[in-house]
């Protein structure tokens, strides 16, 4: 699995990162948890504490609201452990940017906090200390993922994801079931012609089926739309850099042209249209709302990674069993997508911050290595945060349980398939994402043409490449 997990790794991540999903909360601020608890003695851990780190306090500012209460209980079990106290602060859906500009400038500062590639990396690098000696990076399975500048290490990946559609097999089968249903199998569908027939079939049988809409919502709130002006948009413009030989690494993404646009549009248009909600209505719609029609069998399908699976699992009345729920790629219409796969790659990057004393550096960094290399910090990465993590302090058999995982390791290791990796770590600005956020609603309540979408796409890029 490793050799797979690094190739996949080095495809998904093609720019030379020389030089940190946003995910669902609800929360309009980021939300502060100190964990506390006594020494337990000698810790577990592989990493054995330094003097320092008999005592002492460090401070997460942690990117992912979908699993803040799970680093809150490995806070609490690392002060158990070492005596540290780590005080985790998650940042809310889409704000992460502005609340780390927040948080920097305070008398405590984060200790560990996150850059997002290359772009987060020429943002935060005043801010980013050097990694290159620290156990965890001695141990990343490929260091080029590494976001360096010259011979030193600013950025480690900590976490390997994926996304595409995903799918209830239960509702799949149901249709397939019915007479003249347009195609017998989910393996039939492997373009956006076949999986629109599919589709609009469904949605014209949605009664049959027991459903509300074959997509659930498609959560346009200001906030909760980064699966579409981000993780969406990035297969595109993958396609676009791909076609015009783009150096990511360099000026040529300093503008785009947008020449799949009418690709986004076509998916786009299937998920609004065949969905449990009427499109107008979208600007109220979260990422909960959607990951909730599908975990009460409201829906079939719902575009997101494989972090959802403890979305759907936790939802009180959740019907969806896990052996029912699979991935599909998320096709657009572009030639030879029948050999594309899931969207697979990273974009986050643990970075410790040289501004803090010499003494909370290394604090951090063990805490880092501690909860990649001890028993008890790889079953937190593994079981609970259902991480495929990019070390070799793991085992082949100490991979993520979890069915969407799973998933995702299977289409890393299928043959002949194309992985689309995540380009969107070059996208210019949160400001870019929240305007074509914003051009999607006003375009799904019908008060923007697709070529204003279009047009807003192209030159905000442009301009907030400028300000860069």
């Amino acid at each position: 699995m490793k050799k797979i997990l690094a190739a996949a790794l080095a495809a998904a991540m093609t720019m030379s990162l020389a030089g940190c999903s946003s995910r669902n909360s609800s929360s309009s601020q980021p939300s502060s948890q100190t964990s506390s608890g006594s020494s337990s003695g000698s810790p577990s851990s592989t990493v054995q504490p330094t003097d320092t780190a008999k005592g002492g306090k460090i401070y997460y500012l942690n990117f992912k609201p979908e699993v803040s209460e799970i680093y809150n209980e490995i806070a609490k079990t690392y002060q158990e452990e070492t005596g540290v106290e780590v005080t985790v602060v998650t940042a809310a859906s889409g704000a992460y940017e502005q609340t780390l500009k927040s948080e920097i400038s305070k008398a405590e500062p984060p200790t560990i906090f996150q850059i997002n590639g290359p772009k987060g990396y020429a943002s935060w690098k005043d801010y980013c200390a050097d990694l290159k000696d620290t156990e965890l990076y001695q141990h990343l399975t490929d260091k080029s993922l590494a976001i360096t500048d010259g011979d030193s290490v600013y950025g480690i990946p900590y976490v390997v994801e994926g996304y595409g559609i995903i799918y209830n097999d239960a509702v799949m089968q149901r249709y397939f079931a019915i007479e003249g249903a347009v195609v017998s199998s989910v393996e039939q569908i492997n373009n956006f012609e076949t999986l629109k027939a599919v589709v609009e079939d469904m949605t014209a049988k949605k009664d049959t089926l027991g459903i509300n809409g074959v997509f659930a919502s498609t959560s346009l709130k200001p906030g909760e739309d980064w699966r579409w002006h981000t993780h969406l948009a990035n297969i595109p413009l993958y396609y676009e850099f791909q076609a015009n030989n783009i150096d990511l690494s360099g000026d040529a993404t300093n503008t785009i042209s947008f020449q799949n646009s009418e690709h986004f549009k076509n998916i786009f248009d299937l998920y609004i249209n065949n969905s449990t909600t009427d499109p107008k209505l979208l600007g109220s719609r979260q990422v909960a709302d959607s990951m909730a029609e599908f975990a009460l069998g409201q829906c079939a399908m719902v575009q997101n990674g494989n972090w959802a699976w403890s979305q759907i699992s936790e939802v009180e009345g959740n019907t969806v069993n896990q052996e029912d729920i699979h991935f599909l790629p998320i096709y657009t219409g572009m030639e030879g997508e029948e050999n594309q796969g899931l969207a697979i790659g990273t974009e986050n990057f643990f970075a410790i911050n040289k501004t803090v004393s010499e003494e909370q550096q290394k604090l951090a960094e063990d805490f880092l290595f501690w909860m990649y290399s001890s028993d008890k910090g790889k079953d937190y990465i593994t079981n609970r945060l259902g991480f495929i993590a990019p070390f070799d302090t793991f085992s082949e058999d100490e991979s993520p349980s979890d069915p969407l995982a799973r998933e995702v390791l299977d289409w890393m290791g299928r043959e002949n398939i194309q992985t689309i990796p995540w380009n969107f770590t070059v996208f210019p600005s949160q400001t870019f994402k929240d305007d074509f956020g914003a051009s999607l609603l006003q375009y799904a309540q019908g008060s923007k043409t697709w070529e204003d979408v279009s047009s807003t796409v192209t030159n905000r890029w442009k301009e907030e490449s400028a300000e860069a």
